[in-house]
């Protein structure tokens, strides 16, 4: 929320109409820039028949990538991995990864699948083939996913979200509090929310923290707590940002206790504090930008500092809003309600919140986008658009609470100014008068000889309630508008930390286009059977993915005859192919409470493979249905 003048009404109109102009300057000038690393090139290349076996398979990208032990895996046409060590960079240089195959390989078509960190912290994966003598089918199976569709990814993304969440709160309250009114210190609600601020912040980390190695490598959720892996995490950028931030916090936490005491009597909220303030919050911000989009690419000397800003008034922005908007709806046992004087430090320090904002925005956008190209083919562009009407939306809102600021801080300087220049009023002098034999006795409050003392208030000309009436309708007026501007700036956080885990449209532009393995359709098959009870006939449903030679994932579900869930106490799968005298192969069936699953069947050959599907529905009742699917392989 911003404030001005009457005459400055077009103030974000005129902001607004700046940002086009800046964003027209900027992207249609743009030079090369991006972040999220993207492979340049590889040797042997995607799609090369060699003659003879390579004894290397390396990697080359666009920027400074980092890999665990499992980061590269090189395929043999069988499915069956040929580089017996994990991947290390080539003569030092951080943008390559090379693994040395074993022996002689034989031919046919080989898989690489790699998954990397980039220099930003982001994982980034993808795959592609090369012939050794001639092409051959492969049973190589690579997921093609994104590298944050995963239950951790997502898990991750919404503690990244808790943590923006958290520093906006700290940040914002304590910028209030030390700028704008510093008995807000006192106020339960304030402290209650700095509390809640950290405690997100210092959460939040300590989960990125765990799931960061599982992230960066796409392991299981339970691997979050291997000391091995949170090893190779604490030594990485992003974990060394993250132990940073915790120490940080650690040190916030000594630093609100000793100002809850000194505030305690309204002490100790001098220049030096704020200070100290500006740089502990500044440091915070450094721990996202030293280990996100704003340490890769061009101008890091730059993007960083920006980067550091844009955190910064994003923080005292939207949580000064959420900390103004409880003062607003406080009223307390003493009747002790925010000053206007007070509301309007926070305009004049939530307007320059606003225009670092924009001026740091415009140039991120710049430096992850690129073109107005990108803007509408790229993911990452158009979450871009969606934030930049957030952002239209706000400034909106930010007139309209202007509006209603400069109406109270009117209202509240004449009576303030009325209340200084009254005269003290002494007190009635008490004046003797003679009465009269018979004359009629005084009423009560009214002086002998005198007229009976008017009611205080009632005088001619009183308006002492109105300017009260107008001043609530006012508060009541900027509070719907401080709310409204707030839910917004949470929608601006939410597409933002949505933005932060996007690849940028420029990273896409530059990225080279590699052919992946797809992974084809899972094989689908539904089996009726008898259920052992009359005119009851159960399904079935049997699942295999990717359902081609090599690794299998199977998963097996049964039906009543009205299409409910079915629990037997027993399912087995076995496949055999008749035609070649393979089998049977158990597919050794799970019970997982609701569905019975294998992840580890392997098919050695494509054709026509017979299942044999055995379903006990009693303890003494079992029956055997047959069925068959077509197991095909992925041509190189």
């Amino acid at each position: 929320m911003h404030t001005g003048p009457a005459r400055s009404v077009g103030t974000p109109l005129t902001a607004l109409a700046l940002v086009v102009a800046v964003f027209a300057l900027v992207l249609g000038g743009a030079g090369a820039a991006f972040a999220h690393a993207g492979l340049s090139g590889s040797d042997p290349a995607d799609g090369a028949v060699l003659k003879a076996a390579p004894q290397y398979v390396t990697l080359t990208f666009t920027e400074s990538v980092s890999f665990s032990e499992d980061s590269l895996r090189v395929l043999s046409p069988q499915n069956e991995r040929v580089n017996p060590r994990p991947a290390r960079h080539v003569d030092g240089k951080d943008n390559t990864a090379r693994v040395e195959l074993s022996g002689k390989l034989p031919q046919g078509t080989y898989t690489v699948a790699w998954r990397v960190v980039s220099a930003d912290g982001h994982p980034i994966s993808g795959a592609f083939v090369f012939s050794n003598g001639k092409p051959s089918e492969t049973a190589a199976v690579v997921a093609t996913g994104s590298p944050d569709d995963t239950a951790v990814g997502r898990l991750y993304g919404v503690f990244r979200h808790v943590a923006y969440s958290g520093l906006a709160l700290l940040v914002g309250a304590a910028a209030f509090v030390l700028v704008c009114w510093p008995e807000a210190a006192t106020v339960r609600p304030v402290r209650r929310l700095l509390v809640l601020g950290w405690v997100a912040l210092t959460a939040s980390t300590v989960a990125l923290l765990l799931l960061r190695g599982p992230y960066e490598t796409a392991g299981q959720l339970t691997s979050a707590f291997d000391p091995a892996q949170l090893g190779r995490t604490l030594t990485g950028r992003p974990g060394g940002a993250l132990v940073a931030r915790l120490v940080l916090l650690a040190a916030a936490a000594v630093s609100l206790r000793w100002l809850a005491l000194r505030t305690a009597d309204r002490t100790g909220l001098g220049g030096r504090l704020r200070w100290a303030g500006a740089l502990f919050a500044s440091a915070l911000a450094v721990t996202w930008a030293a280990a996100e989009h704003a340490s890769a690419g061009i101008q890091v000397a730059l993007a960083v500092p920006v980067a550091v800003l844009h955190l910064l008034a994003m923080g005292v922005w939207l949580g000064g809003l959420i900390t103004l908007l409880l003062l607003l709806r406080r009223r307390g046992s003493d009747g002790q309600e925010i000053p206007a004087s007070a509301i309007g430090r926070f305009s004049a320090l939530a307007f320059n919140a606003v225009a670092v904002l924009v001026a740091t925005g415009v140039y991120q956008s710049w430096r992850q986008v690129g073109s107005w190209e990108a803007l509408s083919t790229t993911s990452y562009g158009k979450t871009l658009l969606v934030k930049i009407a957030a952002v239209v939306l706000v400034l909106c809102a930010a007139s309209f609470s202007r509006r209603w600021t400069a109406r109270l801080g009117h209202e509240a300087s004449p009576a303030t100014a009325t209340a200084a220049l009254m005269p003290a009023v002494s007190a009635p002098e008490r004046v003797r008068v003679t009465q009269g034999v018979g004359a009629p006795t005084p009423a009560a409050g009214q002086e002998p000889g005198g007229a009976a003392e008017a009611p205080a208030g009632d005088g001619p000309g009183d308006t002492a309630e109105a300017p009260r009436f107008e001043a609530d309708a006012y508060r009541r007026g900027l509070r719907r508008m401080v709310t409204a501007e707030a839910v917004l700036g949470v929608v601006v956080l939410v597409v933002t930390t949505v933005l932060t885990g996007t690849q940028p449209s420029r990273a896409a532009g530059e990225r080279v286009a590699v052919a992946s393995a797809a992974e084809p359709q899972a094989q689908v098959v539904t089996v009726p059977f008898d259920m052992g009870t009359a005119n009851h006939q159960g399904t079935v449903q049997i699942t295999l993915t990717p359902g081609r030679v090599g690794e299998n994932t199977v998963e097996a579900v049964v039906y009543t005859p009205d299409g409910g869930l079915a629990t037997v106490p027993e399912l087995r799968l076995s496949l055999t192919q008749d035609a070649l005298g393979i089998g049977p192969l158990d597919a050794k069936l799970k019970n997982l409470k609701g569905y019975w699953a294998a992840y580890d069947l392997r098919l050695p050959m494509p054709g026509v493979w017979t299942l044999n599907i055995t379903v006990r529905t009693t303890d003494i009742d079992q029956v055997t249905v047959r069925d068959t699917v077509r197991i095909t392989s992925l041509p190189g």
